[in-house]
């Protein structure tokens, strides 16, 4: 018997819905840097006194620069996860856009929205 091209449409049943749960607590992780950055989660600043407010502001905005950086990448993970709902929804999730392979599980359990298996990535990188 050949080698598996895709996986089963059970699988991708399998593995869209634990994709909806990462997505959703990828969201909302989001959603509360967010709330961070904006002031709307009430640690602010504001009703400390002159002497602390001064002393926090430096801190205040290497935390918004950290929480910033934060938030970026957790919206990357939450591209990365709609971009691999879509394969699912294509049955192409799983397959190495460079080899056409099946990317193999141990390398999606790492990184489940990978488009590349380990071979392929390491070759590009020369």
């Amino acid at each position: 018997m050949g080698e598996k091209t895709r996986f089963s449409d059970a699988v991708l049943v399998v593995v869209r819905a634990i994709f909806m749960e990462l997505l959703a607590l990828a969201q909302r992780d989001y959603d509360l840097l967010k709330a961070s950055l904006t002031g709307a989660d009430g640690n602010d600043v504001d009703d400390t006194s002159p002497t602390y407010k001064v002393l926090e502001e430096g801190a205040n905005t290497l935390s918004k620069e950290e929480t910033t950086r934060l938030a970026q990448r957790q919206m990357k993970f939450i591209q990365g996860l709609q971009a691999a709902l879509v394969r699912i929804e294509n049955k192409t999730y799983g397959i190495c856009r460079e080899t056409g392979k099946l990317i193999p599980a141990e390398r999606l359990r790492a990184v489940p929205h990978a488009t590349l298996s380990i071979e392929a990535k390491n070759s590009g990188k020369r």
